[in-house]
């Protein structure tokens, strides 16, 4: 394990030299959806790959508009450091002299940091595997493109304002997506497809599939991508759920999968729909805690103007095949019946990647756990359905704001254990204190600040 350390960090090093990098970005997710992180310069890198960067713990409590939240622990006593792991380096294609790595946020000694994010997400992924699994997963990512107009409370101009999947609007952001791809796939970040989404100016640039903690990475490089691509050319782009009141929200749609010796264990060909009993396990544990669930997968008040009814956002706890109405889609098979997967439709890209994933894990687990059962899949839209009608098949509307969801998540034992005292703790403060933030102003000011930071 160490020569097989000691060989990548030495290809590191070469590769830095060799592609003329001064600088290596160790970045990481707060608690308030912002990628934030420090550089390295590469005479000491050797050196800081060791050590990782001095960093104050206080940064996992500051919210999105750099607000900090009081949270024991997380205030101007104590120290992190940023740890990168190696095996993520990448040059940014993007920004000439410039690399970049994920970093965990450890204690001085080394130790696993209870409030980093990352951490979470890998210990949920431990937790997986002594069950026998491996999660399979990737994010559907859904961005704004457009023009930044004046400084003070700038405008946000889209890009275009063409039909959805409409060939004008391949053509009207043709040399940004060519740039755009290019600068994933240099990174090593598989295009599985591009389209001009429903919205003025919307995008969606979707990446192959890959195990929990490298999905949640690309997740990462992903944004950061999309938006310095953009910035280089003059424009902006933004993964605000909801930049503009009157059109459709960007969503970052899950797609996940549990493999077991290599193969995908969610098939079960004798089924009606091809799904397999952990599957269906899985599946009703993310259904059960749903409520709280959307707390971390969709954790901006900007968030709850995109989550709403007939929106094809999920918006209502219930499962269906093909039901893009429904919060958990089970998709039908592409070719062969081993592509079977679910999608999680209440998820965007203002939260912390790796903790709505590692809470995903943890509801399905619970599933499988205590072998509980979906109920019955709903092919209609729930919204279509009366409150009775609902309430008899037991599909209910998802929190319709971030108090609420925050409010079910300190409710749900199971998750609020697994994010453990310090991470939730400054988690449900520091959303608690943007949502505070946010009720003191009008619609016009959330979405700019969510546009302007997302």
């Amino acid at each position: 394990m160490l020569k097989r350390y000691l060989s990548v960090m030495e290809e590191v090093l070469r590769r830095a030299r060799e592609e003329n990098i001064s600088l290596i970005r160790f970045l990481y997710a707060d608690h308030g959806g912002i990628i934030r992180g420090k550089a390295a310069a590469v005479g000491r890198l050797a050196e800081r790959i060791e050590s990782g960067i001095g960093h104050t713990r206080a940064m996992m409590a500051m919210s999105m508009m750099d607000e900090l939240a009081p949270v024991e622990g997380m205030g101007p006593v104590g120290e992190v450091r940023l740890k990168p792991d190696i095996s993520t380096f990448t040059p940014l294609p993007y920004a000439p002299g410039a690399g970049a790595m994920l970093a965990d946020q450890v204690n001085p000694d080394g130790t696993p940091w209870d409030g980093c994010a990352r951490t979470f997400l890998k210990q949920a992924v431990a937790e997986l595997a002594a069950a026998g699994y491996q999660l399979q997963a990737s994010f559907e990512p859904e961005f704004t493109l457009g023009r930044r107009e004046g400084h003070e409370s700038a405008e946000l101009t889209p890009i275009d304002e063409s039909l959805c999947y409409s060939s004008t609007g391949f053509h009207l952001a043709h040399d940004y997506t060519i740039d755009l791809v290019d600068a994933l796939q240099k990174q090593g970040l598989e295009v599985e497809h591009y389209y001009p989404e429903l919205a003025h100016g919307q995008q969606e640039v979707p990446i192959r599939h890959a195990v929990a903690l490298r999905a949640a990475d690309n997740h990462v490089l992903l944004r950061e991508t999309v938006r310095a691509v953009a910035i280089r050319r003059g424009l902006w782009a933004s993964f605000a759920p909801k930049p503009f009141p009157d059109q459709a929200g960007n969503g970052a749609h899950l797609h996940a999968s549990l493999w077991s010796d290599g193969s995908n264990a969610f098939v079960d060909p004798s089924d009606q729909y091809g799904m397999s009993a952990v599957g269906y396990a899985f599946m009703a544990g993310v259904l059960a805690h749903l409520p709280a669930l959307v707390a971390l997968s969709a954790s901006t008040v900007n968030s709850y103007r995109r989550l709403a009814p007939q929106t094809w956002s999920g918006a209502f706890a219930c499962w269906g095949p093909d039901n893009r109405e429904a919060a958990v889609r089970l998709c039908s098979p592409i070719g062969a019946r081993g592509s079977v997967n679910i999608e999680f439709k209440p998820s965007d890209s203002s939260g912390n990647p790796y903790l709505a994933l590692g809470a995903f894990i943890h509801a399905g687990l619970d599933g499988i756990r205590r072998s509980l059962s979906p109920g019955e899949p709903l092919a209609v839209d729930p919204a279509s359905l009366s409150p009775t009608e609902r309430s008899g098949l037991s599909v209910h509307p998802l929190p319709s704001s971030l108090s609420e969801a925050l409010d079910a998540l300190e409710a749900d034992s199971v998750l609020m254990t697994a994010l453990g005292k310090l991470r939730s703790t400054a988690f449900v403060a520091v959303k608690r204190s943007e949502a505070a933030h946010f009720a003191e102003h009008d619609t016009a000011y959330e979405c700019y600040h969510h546009w302007l930071n997302m």
